[in-house]
Parts: C-alpha cells; structure tokens; sequence
C-alpha cells in the first residue's frame, strides 16, 4: 500500500519549472531512490515533501495527510535528515537529542528512554557525553539520523545522506538505515548520487531530468530495459539524464558539497 502519493506535484520558480507534474507513488516499508543530476529537481521535491517548500500545484499526501493543507501533521509523521549537518558541535550527542526529543514535543516522561535507546541503536552510547565535534563523519551521520528517529516517523527523508563518507562510514550508515526499515516498518525515501548504493538499497528508483521523472521502477527491470548484457544501473543513469544536462553542478552546488564533505571528512 503506498504510504506517498503525489499527483501532478509542481514548482515553479519565475520561468523556471523546477518540478514538472511529479506523479509518483511509494510503497509503504521499502526503500524509493529519487536520482538525477544536480539541478533535476531533486531538492526541490525533497523540499516540498517535508512541507519547507510550498508546491506552485498539484498535491501530494504522506501517510494520508495532504503536506498542504495538513502540514503539521505531515511534519509528525516525517523525518528529515539534510545535505547540510543538522547536529550542533558545540554540544554532546545526548544534548543534541536532547533538543530534538524537545522539538518534536515528545512527553517528559518518554525522552530519557527514548534518547537512550536512540543512541544504544546507532552504536553511540560510548560517545554519547562527547561534544559532536570530535565525533567522526559517519559518528555524526549516525548521530543526525538517530534525531531524525526520535518521535518513530512512518517515512524518513534523507538528502545525499552518505556524501563526504569514506566507505567504511557509508557501509556502516546504511547498515543502520536498514535496520530501522527492518525494526520498525520505516520507509526511505532517499536522494544520492552513488549508483551502486541505489542498486543495491533501493526496490525503487525514479530518474528526473529536467525537473520531471523520465524513468521510474525497479533497479532490476531499469537496467534490463536497455536490452543489453550486464548493464549497470551507472548505463540507465546515463542513457535516461545523462546526456544534456550538466552533472557537475554549479559554483553554489559544488561549494556547498565541499563544505559538506569537509565536515564530515
């Protein structure tokens, strides 16, 4: 049963379409891969899930709720973990979980068991009274993941969520991410630019070109319809967004990814 739906979903920016009538549907549990070079509108859509964005038109509804009309409630039932790090350094991991299990209005009475297994689940307990910034880049990619989880969200956003990682650190991440799918039923929906992680995460990838999704499904089934031997998910990329628009991003983009990866790295 699908637990994201959107129909027609659009942004316009002036004579920019940066999303173009999205209509996509996402299987409650699994894992959707949204892929695309920079400036595709992958961000944007990713904004307007997590209600930052108002759409232009069209509508879209996570988990029932319409991220218009019933955003508050859109924002109860989401986690959202960004490009950009969301953990404070000047804080421990407990202080920083502490202020989200706050944000999220989670009772008084729940945050301390909440928080402790947060951090017992992602393997932080031993750094949990250290401040944030010691920890390592995969450490604080944990720790940002263990706040978006705090109030136990029915589908978890995450922007690029392993960029800047060596790949031991993007091995661990993910093994966690898996675990919580497993655990507790979560459904991930998932923006990177790491073909073989889509390949071997995602049950569904959707490709955007030009602010609209040109192929959507199974990696598999993506792959065979290019109707040639051993074809990489690397060739549907390629065959599908890869041949007009500029992968590189522009002076804004590849600033920012450098920031990112330095803070990890």
């Amino acid at each position: 049963m699908p637990i994201l739906e959107t129909q027609e979903l659009t942004r316009v920016f002036g004579d920019l379409t940066a999303v173009d009538r999205l209509s996509i549907s996402v299987e409650a549990g699994g894992i959707f891969g949204l892929l695309g070079p920079n400036g595709a509108g992958k961000s944007t859509v990713i904004k307007m899930l997590t209600t930052l964005l108002p759409p232009t038109s069209g509508a879209a509804r996570i988990d029932g709720y319409d991220i218009v009309r019933q955003s508050g409630m859109v924002r109860r039932t989401i986690g959202y973990v960004p490009q950009l790090l969301s953990a404070d350094g000047t804080l421990t991991g407990y202080e920083n979980l502490l202020i989200f299990a706050k944000l999220y209005d989670l009772p008084r009475k729940d945050r301390e068991g909440r928080i402790q297994d947060s951090l017992a689940f992602m393997g932080l307990q031993d750094a949990a009274n250290q401040m944030v910034r010691t920890y390592s880049g995969g450490m604080i990619r944990r720790l940002e993941i263990a706040q978006s989880m705090l109030h136990r969200p029915r589908v978890l956003f995450l922007d690029e969520p392993t960029i800047g990682l060596d790949p031991v650190a993007r091995k661990m991440v993910w093994e966690h991410i898996g675990q919580l799918r497993e655990e507790f039923g979560t459904t991930i929906f998932l923006t990177t630019h790491f073909m073989e992680e889509a390949d071997s995460l995602c049950h569904c990838v959707a490709i955007m070109h030009r602010g609209t999704v040109r192929a959507i499904g199974a990696p598999e089934v993506l792959k065979a319809s290019l109707g040639k031997d051993e074809a990489t998910l690397d060739d549907v990329f390629m065959h599908y967004a890869g041949d007009t628009l500029e992968s590189g991003g522009g002076y804004r983009e590849v600033t920012r990814q450098r920031r990112t990866a330095r803070r990890l790295g």
